[in-house]
């Protein structure tokens, strides 16, 4: 049986092969492109991203990202942000002292680390949500982060929560590691970088779809 089809969107920034790669060894079909009709057939988006959250967003919008994405989850077919990819689904983006509006799918700002070295690069562990479907079998393992900037607060934490799962880590100062919300996901971290424990990931992503 063939694996699920996913569409690593091509908007100019992101570890596209590498991203790709590792779909592709975690089971799926696996394409680089921003066509519209490629990603609504498809039966998941990863939106990866590296760098800055203003220069993503740019990218994004020059190829009706936003839209596409609306479109996507509409259509009732997850989707899963990677670094960037994760930050820009916030309200805000402040890089030295100018914000960036993301797509506000979560509320909240991404800035700087608190933190003695930055930026935070190499292994962490992370405080996975309880009943978390991503870190299903990986719950104690390490995962590789390459980033200046996190989410710092979740403002849906308790009782107001949402029914989001959200993941911590921690580098000077918490901050959100990864964030389960119904058919959109994302991670801080690289799974595609992650090794073993990246590549299950990956798969407990894939089993949602169809």
């Amino acid at each position: 049986m063939s694996g699920p089809v996913v569409v690593v969107f091509d908007y100019g920034s992101g570890n596209l092969r590498s991203a790709q790669r590792a779909l592709a060894r975690a089971g799926a079909q696996v394409s680089v492109t921003a066509d519209r009709a490629a990603v609504m057939a498809a039966d998941g988006l990863v939106v990866p991203g590296v760098g800055a959250f203003a220069a993503c967003m740019a990218g994004l919008h020059a190829v009706d990202g936003p839209a596409l994405l609306d479109a996507v989850l509409a259509a009732g077919k997850p989707v899963l942000g990677i670094c960037v990819g994760m930050q820009v689904l916030f309200e805000t983006g402040v890089e030295h002292g100018t914000s960036t509006a993301g797509f506000g799918r979560w509320p909240g700002v991404v800035e700087r680390l608190d933190a003695p070295v930055l930026p935070h690069i190499g292994w962490n562990t992370v405080r996975p949500a309880p009943g978390s479907a991503l870190f299903r079998g990986v719950e104690d393992q390490r995962f590789y982060f390459v980033h200046s900037y996190a989410a710092l607060d979740w403002v849906r934490d308790g009782p107001d929560a949402g029914g989001a799962a959200v993941t911590w880590s921690e580098h000077g100062t918490a901050f959100v590691a990864a964030v389960e919300d119904g058919l959109l996901s994302a991670t801080q971290f690289h799974p595609e970088k992650s090794g073993d424990a990246g590549a299950v990931l990956l798969a407990n992503w894939m089993e949602g779809l169809r």
